[in-house]
């Protein structure tokens, strides 16, 4: 089966599927992709059920990823921090799950941290959330930049995805 057909029914969306298609194959497309949020979504779906053993890697990735938001936290708000090193500290096996929904949830409440707490929460496109956060920029430079830096940290995250998962996960449907 064609990479695009698994894409496909997975349900990726169709922005990912149409850039897919430029691609030779799975691996080509997983070598080439600077889309962390794409990988790290991926990466979910052959990962197991939310809280299990087989996550704690993508955890650990998408940990990773959500300290690139950190620098959308305001000085000495240190909840988003607390929640992503809890997280971290479930997948070596040295805190409860239920320890990370505390920490998670003290750091939903830092309303100026929630592109950290996104990421944190649902170990998923931490790099995206802090994008989008920085792009509600009020003036069309502002929102340039944003764009610019919204690119350059999906950028960043598809690096460190592949650094933890050098191939594409294997796609069984």
């Amino acid at each position: 089966m064609k990479h695009i057909d698994k894409l496909n029914k997975l349900g990726a969306c169709g922005q990912a599927v149409k850039w897919a298609k430029e691609m030779k194959n799975g691996q080509s497309a997983w070598d080439n992709c600077e889309r962390g949020d794409w990988m790290l979504w991926l990466v979910g779906k052959m990962s197991g059920k939310p809280e299990s053993a087989k996550r704690k890697k993508l955890v650990l990735c998408a940990c990773e990823c959500a300290r690139l938001a950190m620098v959308h936290v305001p000085k000495g708000e240190i909840r988003p921090l607390k929640a992503i090193e809890t997280a971290e500290a479930w997948a070596r096996g040295d805190a409860t799950i239920e320890e990370v929904r505390v920490a998670r949830r003290a750091a939903y409440a830092a309303d100026a941290a929630y592109a950290a707490y996104a990421a944190a929460a649902y170990a998923a496109d931490a790099a995206y959330a802090a994008a989008a956060y920085a792009a509600d920029a009020a003036y069309a430079d502002a929102a340039a930049d944003a764009s610019y830096a919204r690119k350059k940290t999906l950028k960043k995250c598809a690096d460190i995805v592949r650094k933890h998962y050098p191939k594409v996960p294997v796609v069984k449907l």
